[in-house]
């Protein structure tokens, strides 16, 4: 990892490199987390290391232990199984029910969201990539009147409910993949053609779901 130098908070891009070298699977599951060589890798004091590091323990991404370092995360698959089965239930239904309500400032937004995803597949930034991502499937989750059902979708798509994605190390394959597909959901929804969003996001979310899955089948094989 490269040594960091001032330009925004140090814990922050302490936050941003470690999430990377965890995204990009050079921090394994498992992997120990000692504040002493990482403020020493990165060339900055452990004090941004502690708090950057409980900041990934927020989004699922790290383990804090008792008298141990911090380790990068684990997830079963079971985990990340039923955590699919909550976003097809919500996103879904969302999606079905109140597609028509979709405002031109929210289409605009997702048309800008995109860009900026294909933009970072370019710059082959998964950190970024994931995060609007997430931004993405949350803009269309806070279509329609029922607030309670937003912030639902919202804590689905959080912390740890989304932490096997970037745990299973399979974004640098998957990211173009995903990228078309919120392109075709997109277009129908500009559209208004609310049948076909609908099919699009579930073929979406089972296509997150195979990928994810791909990541056990390569551990079988070892």
């Amino acid at each position: 990892m490269k040594k960091l130098f001032p330009k925004e908070s140090l814990a922050d891009q302490a936050f941003k490199a470690l999430k990377d070298a965890i995204i990009t699977g050079k921090l394994p599951q498992q992997e120990e987390l000692p504040e002493e060589k990482l403020a020493v890798d990165l060339g900055i004091s452990r004090t941004p290391i502690r708090e950057a590091i409980k900041r990934l323990a927020v989004e699922g991404l790290v383990q804090l232990n008792k008298s141990k370092p911090a380790t990068v995360a684990t997830f079963k698959k079971e985990d990340g199984l039923h955590y699919m089965e909550i976003r097809r239930l919500l996103e879904i239904y969302n999606i079905d029910k109140h597609a028509h309500q979709i405002s031109e400032e929210i289409l605009c937004a997702l048309e800008d969201n995109l860009v900026e995803q294909l933009a970072s597949i370019k710059n082959e930034s998964y950190n970024t990539f994931i995060d609007l991502d997430q931004q993405f499937h949350l803009l269309i989750g806070s279509i329609g009147a029922n607030r309670k059902l937003s912030e639902l979708i919202n804590e689905a798509n959080a912390g740890s409910n989304r932490a096997f994605l970037i745990l299973s190390n399979t974004l640098e394959v998957s990211a173009e993949e995903a990228y078309y597909e919120h392109e075709e959901i997109l277009k129908a929804l500009r559209i208004h053609h609310n049948d076909l969003a609908k099919q699009l996001m579930t073929r979406h979310l089972d296509n997150v779901e195979r990928r994810f899955l791909s990541y056990f089948n390569e551990e079988d094989k070892k």
